[in-house]
């Protein structure tokens, strides 16, 4: 019995070795954000291990510098908005390759809320249709920040002045100085901005810009292209992640299967706030993710070379200077 036993456990590691040793090591960038949920998930719950992969979860601050790091090779995978950047090296078609959606502006879902400084917001910029000729805070030139802002504005008859302050910290720190007049911030952190006293909701994105794509799965083109599998099984471990995510925190699961996601994404987002705030914060700032990793594809705004096919041999030379991020219809996803 004995010699049995310890021939099964002698397989059961030896089994154990060669899935370790099959595991295939990727590099994933990732933002601070709840956003970036599924992936954090997808790490915790195995998901990832599960489908082959050794991820390793790599801090970045803003989206420009991710999409750099996907077209050196420096990480293999990234979750990120969608921009200007982002777009340019996609439309190359050697660089970067966008594979699959994540969150969304959805309809009946809380999402980014536009914020006024107090400062501003007691001097008259009280609703969208103050925007006009306003300071606008944003990560960098090109951002979806940008974007979202200049779409605003320009619905309502007006263009805003942009300040760029790097990241999201930065950003808040900005508006609750009143140093610049307003701003979009995702829900759990303009919460907390309106909780402070630090500013003002004035408005909501989804009312501008319905089912707008704001953050997208990408990586590199060369990778795509040799190693498809892994690009496969990366989308699947990521949409196990956001169904989680979507069900305990947009289609609100029991409170136990809630409280367990939270803790996930806790370990990632929010590692300076004792579990109850970061909690409120998390559950506060839930947006959907679209469901199976889809993209909702495409207007005249997305090059052809951005999302998942390869353009033209005779167009893979030229580069096409993309501002705006992608203006994405729903649609069937790819």
């Amino acid at each position: 019995m004995k010699v049995l036993l310890r021939v099964a456990l002698a397989a059961v590691l030896a089994v154990a070795a060669l899935v370790a040793q099959a595991a295939e090591k990727v590099r994933i960038g990732y933002i601070a954000l709840p956003s970036q949920a599924p992936s954090f998930i997808a790490k915790e719950r195995g998901y990832f291990a599960a489908e082959g992969l050794d991820a390793e979860l790599v801090a970045f601050q803003a989206a420009q510098a991710m999409a750099v790091a996907i077209a050196s090779g420096d990480i293999d995978f990234g979750v990120t908005a969608v921009s200007g950047g982002l777009l340019n090296l996609a439309a190359r078609g050697d660089a970067v390759r966008i594979i699959g959606g994540a969150l969304e502006e959805a309809e009946g879902v809380p999402g980014h809320k536009i914020l006024a400084s107090k400062a501003a917001f007691d001097a008259g910029l009280q609703s969208p249709m103050d925007l006009d000729g306003k300071s606008f805070a944003i990560t960098t030139q090109g951002s979806s920040f940008e974007y979202m802002g200049q779409q605003v504005a320009a619905r309502n008859g007006g263009a805003v002045k942009t300040v760029a302050l790097a990241n999201m910290p930065a950003i808040a720190a900005a508006l609750q100085a009143g140093k610049v007049d307003a701003a979009v911030a995702q829900p759990g952190i303009a919460a907390d901005l309106v909780a402070k006293g630090a500013a003002v909701e004035i408005g909501k994105v989804v009312d501008f810009l319905p089912g707008y794509q704001v953050t997208v799965l990408f990586t590199g083109a060369k990778l795509a292209q040799e190693k498809p599998e892994q690009v496969a099984a990366f989308k699947r471990a990521f949409a196990k992640g956001a169904a989680d995510y979507n069900a305990a925190l947009v289609e609100k699961s029991p409170d136990a299967a809630t409280d367990a996601v939270i803790a996930a994404i806790h370990k990632y987002v929010y590692t300076d706030r004792n579990d109850a705030d970061a909690s409120r914060l998390i559950r506060e700032g839930a947006m959907r993710v679209s469901p199976d990793a889809a993209l909702n594809r495409a207007d005249a705004n997305a090059p052809p070379s951005a999302c998942c096919d390869p353009p033209p041999p005779q167009r893979r030379r030229r580069i096409r200077r993309c501002r705006d991020p992608i203006r994405l219809r729903r649609g069937r996803g790819s």
